[in-house]
């Protein structure tokens, strides 16, 4: 049998784009501590309207790949994404001394010479926050039609199974690479959080996210991408993706996958430079281990895919982050390091420990649940980009949570863990497909 041809070209332009996902994805968090410095009740907002972005475009994106194609979805995107960054930064211009409403008795918890007390207060919310969620929100539709591109595309260049999930890892390196730069980046740029920190702080991150963008416009613009999906619109689809068992528990899966995935480090930045007086750069750094961490993960899958199944490296990370995240929570909070000359609580650690595991979490639940799939494939990325609305809700409710005086950050992910024995379950059980009656030809 001749061996097919990879497409080399095609791969290196979807990893480029995957790269592209998270440096816009991870901007919520960081850019959450500097609006929850003005506003404590939004820190996760910005999160969560980017996530809530999949929500509304999660299916049209599906159905432009099958209209369009690949190429022109992911230059409809950038350009998408070029308008939301440039919103972004016009909440560091207009609107901070306009009013919108007032929060009465605000209820907040912080750490004050080494011990937490709650206060209310009354914030007086001003239109440079919804501005923000405005560029927050389009920004959510730019990754998210990306996010539809990348994966099908990373996933058919593979060939599918084992090899299919080895290209999606491969791009999810790239990913990785420039999540652990973005946190990290915004630290150094805002250093301290103050009253007087404004998105103008980070103002160089969104020239440099826009630049990137229109970069990358005419790099794809000129690059020949594969266009298996031209012409399907004339396809008659008997079923929905839904009615293969393995798609809809992956669907849930992805849900619960990229609350994981955003609430890990979320809360840990928000703990760490809650817990050092506002130190963004310290808790910026330990966000950025674990997205480092997530890119070596990554870089380890990638290299193993081709011989270890999807399942097995899948169930044996859940079961790990598990055990990670329950060292963190029964650690004592006594027990210190110093990170550049603050004192952080060594839970903190394990907790950015899970970055080597949830790395593989997205390429395997995509991979495992789009197998065998067929023609449905598409339809089905479509639905999958809807579900990772959970990157928005999941964090908020974690956010929730932390911000409770009886349950705090670190009880906070007990969520997490819940989440994460779902996806072990999905790995050992629920992802043998039980459909292969059905036809996908």
């Amino acid at each position: 049998m001749e061996k097919k041809k990879i497409n080399m070209v095609a791969v290196v332009t979807m990893c480029f784009i995957f790269a592209m996902i998270s440096f816009v994805t991870n901007m919520g968090a960081p850019f959450g501590n500097i609006w929850g410095e003005h506003f404590p009740f939004a820190k996760a907002w910005g999160n969560l309207m980017n996530f809530a972005a999949y929500l509304f475009m999660g299916i049209p994106a599906g159905k432009m790949l099958i209209k369009y194609g690949y190429k022109k979805t992911a230059l409809i995107a950038l350009i998408v994404g070029i308008v939301g960054l440039l919103i972004q930064y016009l909440s560091s211009l207009a609107g901070a001394g306009t009013e919108v409403f007032v929060y009465k008795n605000y209820a907040s918890t912080a750490w004050v010479d080494g011990v937490k007390q709650t206060t209310t207060q009354d914030i007086h919310v001003t239109l440079n926050l919804f501005i923000y969620l405005l560029g927050a929100f389009i920004c959510g539709f730019c990754v998210c039609m990306l996010n539809t591109v990348v994966n099908p595309m990373l996933n058919i260049l593979g060939g599918g199974g084992n090899r299919g999930n080895q290209f999606i890892q491969i791009g999810g390196t790239c990913n990785s690479l420039t999540a652990t730069l973005t946190p990290l980046l915004t630290g150094l740029l805002v250093g301290e959080v103050t009253k007087d920190t404004s998105m103008s702080a980070v103002a160089p991150l969104l020239f440099i996210g826009i630049a990137v963008f229109a970069i990358s416009f005419f790099i794809i613009r000129g690059v020949k991408i594969p266009e298996p999906t031209l012409g399907k619109e004339q396809q008659k689809f008997e079923h929905s993706p839904l009615a293969f068992r393995h798609c809809l528990l992956g669907v849930i899966a992805i849900f619960f996958y990229v609350g994981i995935e955003i609430g890990i480090p979320m809360e840990l930045n928000f703990y760490v430079t809650d817990f050092t007086k506002g130190s963004a750069a310290v808790g910026g750094t330990l966000a950025a281990a674990y997205w480092l961490l997530m890119m070596i993960g990554r870089a380890g899958s990638s290299a193993i895919s081709g011989k270890v199944s999807t399942k097995v490296q899948l169930a044996v990370v859940s079961a790990l982050a598990i055990a990670l995240l329950l060292i963190a929570i029964f650690m004592p909070e006594t027990s210190t390091f110093t990170m550049s000359g603050k004192a952080v609580p060594v839970k903190c650690i394990f907790i950015a420990a899970c970055g080597i595991c949830t790395s593989i979490m997205w390429g395997g639940i995509f991979n495992l649940s789009v197998e065998g799939l067929g023609k449905y494939t598409e339809a089905a990325s479509g639905i999958f980009m809807t579900l990772v609305v959970g990157g928005g809700i999941m964090p908020l409710i974690q956010e929730a949570m932390a911000n409770s005086p009886k349950i705090g950050i670190i009880n906070s992910y007990w969520l997490v863990i819940a989440m994460l024995a779902y996806i072990l379950y999905y790995a050992l059980i629920g992802c043998k497909n039980v459909n292969k009656d059905i036809p996908v030809e």
